[in-house]
């Protein structure tokens, strides 16, 4: 009974967002059955992940066999597991459904005679049985290799399984560190001793830039040197901005990226940072003479015309263990820290699907991989084992939550959050439409202020898990994200550091008013990717972050490039922007 209590809260949160969706409705003693299935340590099938999945039953035609469908998350209404038995003794096949579009269009099963699936957008309907004449529809579907392969008269999508794409240095460093003994050292050795500042950008002062600040966008960074007399700088950014040249940028101003309204950029040197945000509290490292002089890039993202969405790589981050928790920490015959090793049935692909692709205005890599998202040291390192970051696509559960991290996350109703994780905020995962934990903050949220501090184990390598090399040299190429606030306008902000520590970052991002700060990824072009997509002589212009991210895209031989994420599978994890539709 006390066990029971527990759930209520998550129950009665779970029926409230169902209500109107009755196809999928469950009842508390079926929901509190799920959760115990989620909550057990033992090895499991990656549906015992999901505590809020219901599933639809009809017969085929004279009792031959049975068609299901399981929706994983009846509250997000996105992915669903479509399941067809041919004949009573016959083996199941089984094919991974996504919904493009849940806020406009449902999907379902119908139970009669004659059962079909019934796809809904607004007053349009429509009914298809891909499993009938020997599952046809189905079958020539997954022929066709494509990633996302439109049937039901093109209102759904099957995920069919494919392979990532991934650069020839990640290629190589996997290989050593699966295939090598020792090959981890090997490529620490490698990454310390020849890629160390390798993409390090600086810049002296060339002009002033005579301008005030700008009064749209965030707020610029705090300097000690009046707005109208802040340095120009050249930089390497490869995005076109609305009122300075190419190659020129003011010290901590926000400028207009060209052709995207909304989005705003601005280059910084932690060496101009303010005084005051240095003496502000929290306690962070002082800067090197590297990482204070070193260029580094902000894309700003006005959350009031965008949208977020994430989405996990065919490979990355996987689900089985970290081997950096020590063999202590782990539970034997689990296959991993929550009961599994694979995703399937369901399919992983790493980009974003046709139909939203055509809102995509910007991706980026979004975090780290399984090897490196656990604790090695510290007090995180020894008790639920290991906290190993977890991750939600589609409000489907693929690595439980761990409290004490930083996530960033969306609701179904449009709420787009970064905070510290904590026991209590297990009641929202119904609601979570995709969550990423990536470590431990780079800024908390005071909660006198509002502002953002510091976190505690921002000077802490071992206990932060921050990475870096093994003789806690923490200066690299990094990659981060926060939030920030100004005039009501909320946006997020991502940050490239061409080379810097957790305590650069967390002094960059307290100086841009941010609220909050995450790292993502670091080491290598690849993991602090980011491009813009901008309309420019009637096409489409990918725009990179900086130049060397371009030799990340595929290109045919045409020299047409192939944007990462959105033009072909990668093995990564992404974050994907989206502009918001206009409501009618």
């Amino acid at each position: 009974m006390v066990r029971m209590m527990s759930y209520r809260p998550l129950l009665l949160t779970l029926l409230a967002v169902l209500v109107g969706t009755s196809a999928f409705a469950q009842s508390a003693d079926q929901l509190a059955q799920q959760r115990e299935a989620y909550d057990a340590v033992r090895a499991k099938a990656v549906l015992d992940l999901q505590p809020f999945r219901n599933t639809m039953t009809a017969p085929l035609i004279e009792g031959s066999g049975e068609v299901t469908l399981t929706s994983l998350n009846p509250g997000v209404g996105a992915w669903f597991l479509l399941g067809v038995r041919s004949s009573a003794d016959g083996a199941t096949s089984e094919y991974h459904i996504e919904n493009p579009d849940p806020a406009t269009q449902t999907l379902s099963l119908s139970t009669g005679p004659d059962p079909a699936l019934i796809i809904r957008r607004n007053r349009d309907v429509v009914r298809c049985a891909p499993w009938s004449d020997g599952a046809k529809a189905l079958v020539a579907a997954r022929e066709t290799g494509l990633p996302y392969a439109p049937f039901c008269e093109e209102t759904l999508f099957l995920r069919n399984k494919v392979r990532g794409s991934r650069t020839n240095l990640e290629a190589a460093a996997e290989f050593l560190r699966d295939n090598i003994w020792g090959g981890e050292n090997i490529v620490r050795f490698v990454r310390d001793n020849f890629f160390k500042d390798s993409q390090l950008e600086t810049s002296e002062a060339l002009s002033t830039s005579g301008a005030k600040t700008r009064q749209d966008g965030p707020y610029a960074m705090r300097t000690d040197t009046p707005d109208d007399q802040r340095p120009v700088i050249g930089t390497l950014l490869d995005i076109a901005l609305t009122g300075m040249p190419a190659g020129r940028m003011r010290m901590g101003d926000w400028h207009p990226v060209s052709n995207q309204p909304g989005v705003f950029a601005s280059a910084f040197q932690p060496r101009a940072i303010a005084r005051e945000v240095f003496e502000s509290g929290g306690k962070t490292n002082r800067l090197d003479s590297v990482e204070a002089k070193a260029t580094g890039y902000m894309i700003a993202f006005d959350l009031g015309q965008f949208d977020i969405g994430f989405a996990l790589g065919t490979d990355h981050p996987a689900l089985g263990w970290s081997p950096r928790p020590a063999a202590a920490a782990r539970i034997r015959g689990l296959p991993g820290p929550d009961g599994i090793k694979k995703a399937d049935p369901l399919v992983r692909l790493g980009m974003v699907n046709p139909v939203t692709a055509n809102r995509t205005i910007a991706t980026f890599t979004a975090g780290f991989k399984r090897q490196h998202g656990a604790f090695r040291f510290g007090d995180m390192a020894t008790f639920k084992m290991g906290h190993h970051y977890g991750f939600i696509e589609k409000g489907v559960i693929l690595s439980k939550l761990q409290p004490g991290l930083s996530t960033l996350f969306r609701l179904t109703d449009g709420t787009i959050e970064m905070k510290t994780w904590q026991e209590a905020d297990n009641a929202l995962l119904p609601q979570i439409q995709f969550a990423r934990q990536n470590g431990v903050p780079l800024l908390e949220t005071d909660p006198a202020t509002g502002m953002g501090v510091p976190g505690d184990r921002v000077t802490q390598w071992g206990a932060g898990n921050w990475s870096g090399s093994a003789d806690a040299k923490l200066r690299t190429l990094r990659a981060g994200a926060c939030m920030a606030e100004r005039d009501g306008s909320r946006y997020l902000l991502y940050g490239y550091f061409s080379t810097a520590t957790p305590s650069a970052m967390a002094r960059t991002f307290q100086a841009y008013g941010c609220s909050y700060a995450m790292l993502l990824d670091m080491n290598a072009l690849e993991h602090t990717y980011l491009a813009l997509y901008v309309p420019r002589g009637g096409q489409m212009h990918v725009a990179h972050l900086v130049p060397g991210m371009a030799l990340v895209d595929k290109k045919l031989r045409d020299g047409t490039v192939i944007p990462r994420f959105i033009g072909s599978p990668d093995n990564r994890d992404l974050f994907y922007v989206t502009r918001k539709e206009v409501q009618e």
